[in-house]
């Protein structure tokens, strides 16, 4: 799972069928104090989250496996919003 935190939107008036109705988010990994490291990823939301946000994302074949994408052409999944991070 990445930790990471909601940044962005991505508009895509043309995608494969399988997306059709999917919100696609553009999320930073971050670390568990928030500081931002790695790539930006562009993740189907299945969860309903929001700019800023911290939320859970799975990747590769986990990503396929979350709920309405079975079968769908996704690399990574938001599967949950966090709360709140104790150490």
């Amino acid at each position: 799972m990445i930790l990471a935190k909601v940044v962005g939107t991505v508009v895509a008036t043309r995608k494969d069928e399988r997306l059709v109705s999917h919100k696609l988010l553009v999320v930073q990994p971050i670390d568990p104090r928030g500081k931002a490291h790695g790539t930006h990823i562009v993740a189907v939301d299945t969860v309903d989250a929001g700019f800023g946000e911290t939320v859970l994302v799975v990747s590769g074949s986990s990503a396929r496996m979350a709920a309405t994408l079975k079968d769908t052409p996704v690399d990574a999944a938001i599967v949950g919003i966090v709360d709140e991070i104790d150490f």
